[in-house]
């Protein structure tokens, strides 16, 4: 499953991830993976913000560039920001634990995941976020199940 969006402000974007949250599945009998693609500026953080926000945390959301993971515990869903932009190689993932936050009731949403090698699992929403002069695309595209399912809330 694909869906195509235009976003011309970044409080577009950030509603994309919000919209995106309201649309979680009421049941996580797994963990779920967004990975977020795109060139540096190209809103990654903002649309996790959006997400996030619409999650129920009300701090401030930053990218996680220099602590890598960032957990939100958030009513009976975890989710898990990450940026691997600093990583220098995938091996560095092993000491950051994540595998433990492989669970139900997580959502991973991962920034910069090609980077990460083949450590990850495949995702089960892809984004991909591309900065054009006046506006920004977002591609989302369900490779899982889970993922097709969470995407088909969208329009539900």
């Amino acid at each position: 499953m694909r869906q195509s969006l235009i976003a011309a402000t970044p409080e577009e974007t950030e509603a994309c991830g919000a919209h995106l949250a309201r649309a979680i599945p009421k049941s996580l009998p797994q963990m779920l993976q967004i990975q977020l693609h795109g060139d540096l500026g190209a809103g990654k953080t903002t649309l996790a913000r959006g997400f996030l926000q619409a999650m129920g945390y009300s701090g401030l959301v930053r990218s996680p560039t220099y602590t890598l993971v960032e957990s939100y515990a958030l009513g009976a869903v975890t989710v898990v920001h990450s940026d691997f932009y600093r990583l220098r190689s995938p091996d560095e993932l092993e000491a950051l634990g994540l595998r433990d936050l492989d669970s139900a009731n997580h959502v991973w949403l991962i920034e910069w995941p090609e980077r990460a090698g083949s450590w990850l699992p495949a995702a089960d929403i892809n984004i991909t976020l591309v900065a054009r002069p006046a506006f920004h695309s977002i591609e989302l595209n369900a490779p899982s199940a889970a993922g097709a399912q969470w995407l088909a809330q969208l329009h539900g």
